[in-house]
């Protein structure tokens, strides 16, 4: 008789990355921007929008890296969309990245210190997850993994804004997602 595998917990964990010039309302826009991540997460060259109303839960997004000779791609759903406590909760539908049961939130939020009458001390986005266990990897690595393309998209959304290349910055967040 077959012996069944025990059934591991799932990996629950989070990380945060500080932006330390940037103003949660200026960040705000661009984690909002559903279809646009490839603009900010390291190694990710495509993002468009699958189906859905842009900013609505519902929306899918089609994301896709390349790592060595292999492609990897997820199908992502919006599951909320919450302006005022600026976070967005998504899941990962089809993919070939090993996750099953993958939910996650992203956080804007801003950091305030007492001491300082100045209300731009900053904010942080926080990424927390939920999945099942990846088959051939560790809770670690996976962790270090976010960690690492959390710490990219900051930069990237800090450099950006710092440059003021962005073109949203200041308005109210309009999740635009682009059609392939």
């Amino acid at each position: 008789m077959a012996q069944e595998e025990p059934i591991q917990p799932k990996w629950e964990s989070r990380a945060s990355a500080v932006l330390k010039g940037s103003k949660a309302q200026d960040v705000w826009p661009l984690v909002a921007d559903f279809c646009n991540i490839d603009k900010w997460f390291p190694n990710l060259h495509t993002c468009y929008q699958v189906e859905g109303v842009s900013g609505q839960p519902g929306l899918v997004r089609y994301c896709e890296m390349g790592r060595d000779e292999t492609t990897l791609w997820a199908k992502e759903k919006l599951l909320m969309f919450d302006p005022t406590n600026q976070s967005i909760t998504y899941e990962v539908g089809d993919n070939n990245l090993g996750l099953k049961s993958y939910v996650a939130t992203m956080q804007v939020v801003p950091i305030n210190n007492n001491n300082n009458n100045n209300n731009n001390n900053g904010c942080k986005i926080v990424w927390s997850y939920s999945c099942n266990p990846i088959e051939g990897s560790s809770l670690e690595e996976f962790q270090s993994f976010v960690e690492y393309s959390l710490q990219g998209i900051a930069n990237k959304m800090e450099l950006a804004l710092v440059s003021n290349t962005t073109t949203s910055m200041g308005d109210e967040p309009r999740p635009s997602c682009n059609s392939n």
